[in-house]
């Protein structure tokens, strides 16, 4: 038992003191580029009107993003969180509107029914071994089937003014939603950086066989993680219907990209093991300043979509080709170490 926890306390500590070291200083450095672009090259950016509207909008990717990067630090991804946000959306405005179940409980059965679904994508993926990818992609149809059969591809309307301020209200001038959106960011920047939970998680997107020998459960940290992103998926839906008044089935569409994108921009290694989610807030915020500026300079919206794809490239291929020069440094050097 001794040499256990002296083996955890070594090789966990120090992949988890290496793998977490991110590149938020740049990132950071790079958002702030594109602040000041984007007030140089526009009268309007500045405007209270539009700072709160990307700041409002920026809340939405961000939930969505802060949890999709623990499952990236895990090595592994959750297509289907705009479905897992839709139909928690759409559960919401049944149980407030038809059943009339006060907005409080409706929230507190939302936010479990998101955990409940993300608990059932990670099962799934670790119990039967299969890739996350195809089971999220599958289970994206099965959420999306059921919201419409629900719904008939038809908006819940009339939601309760009681629980609207959520997504329309402001605090001390800051948009409810962004505020939500810092609280959950600081709370789940305490459980990855300070607690053994979020070290494992750390641990396993660096290596998962080696945590295994150790002893400790990696399915079951896979899984609960799984039902962290369905929780806070569900929030993100309920938050959109407060905003809209409506519970629409459309929800969400965007969310899936836009995550993935704003987490790697962040520095999160789709390998795993390296990065933060604090990141992919910063990467979220870029992403909403390119679309803002996309509108503001007059450009057909429906270009974000395209240009969201393109980051997901850049991106993507930025982080391939920093492992692909890292791993040949590793070697050169290697290489010199046995010649000389």
């Amino acid at each position: 038992m001794g040499v256990t926890t002296v083996l955890e306390n070594t090789i966990l500590g120090r992949i988890a003191g290496r793998v977490r070291k991110s590149k938020l200083l740049n990132i950071t450095l790079v958002f702030l580029l594109m602040v000041i672009i984007a007030i140089l090259t526009s009268k309007n950016f500045l405007t209270k009107f539009n700072i709160q509207s990307v700041v409002r909008d920026l809340a939405f990717v961000s939930i969505i993003a802060i949890g999709q990067s623990c499952l990236l630090l895990l090595g592994e991804l959750d297509l289907s969180v705009g479905k897992m946000s839709s139909l928690s959306g759409v559960l919401a405005g049944l149980m407030m509107v038809n059943a009339g179940i006060s907005p409080a409980i409706t929230l507190v059965c939302c936010l479990l029914f998101g955990a409940c679904f993300g608990l059932i994508n990670g099962t799934i993926i670790t119990r039967l071994r299969l890739n996350a990818m195809v089971v999220t992609i599958g289970m994206q149809g099965v959420y999306g089937g059921i919201n419409l059969v629900i719904t008939k591809g038809k908006a819940i309307v009339n939601i309760p003014q009681g629980i609207q301020f959520l997504g329309k209200g402001n605090l001390f001038g800051i948009p409810l939603p962004f505020v939500l959106t810092l609280v959950i960011l600081a709370v789940v920047l305490f459980l990855t950086q300070q607690t053994t939970f979020g070290r494992y998680i750390y641990a396993i997107g660096n290596n998962r066989e080696a945590v295994g020998i150790l002893g400790i459960n990696v399915d079951m940290v896979r899984t609960l993680t799984y039902g962290l992103v369905g929780a806070l998926s569900a929030l993100t839906g309920i938050l959109m219907v407060a905003r809209l008044g409506a519970s629409q089935p459309s929800i969400g569409d965007s969310w899936v990209m836009n995550s993935i994108a704003a987490s790697v921009i962040g520095g999160v290694a789709l390998t795993g093991g390296i990065g933060s989610p604090a990141g992919a807030v910063l990467g979220a915020a870029i992403i909403s300043i390119i679309q803002n500026m996309i509108v503001l300079f007059g450009v057909n919206v429906y270009w974000q979509t395209a240009v969201s794809g393109v980051v997901v490239v850049l991106a993507i291929s930025f982080d391939s080709v920093s492992t692909i020069i890292a791993a040949g440094n590793s070697r050169r050097k290697a290489l010199a170490k046995k010649r000389t």
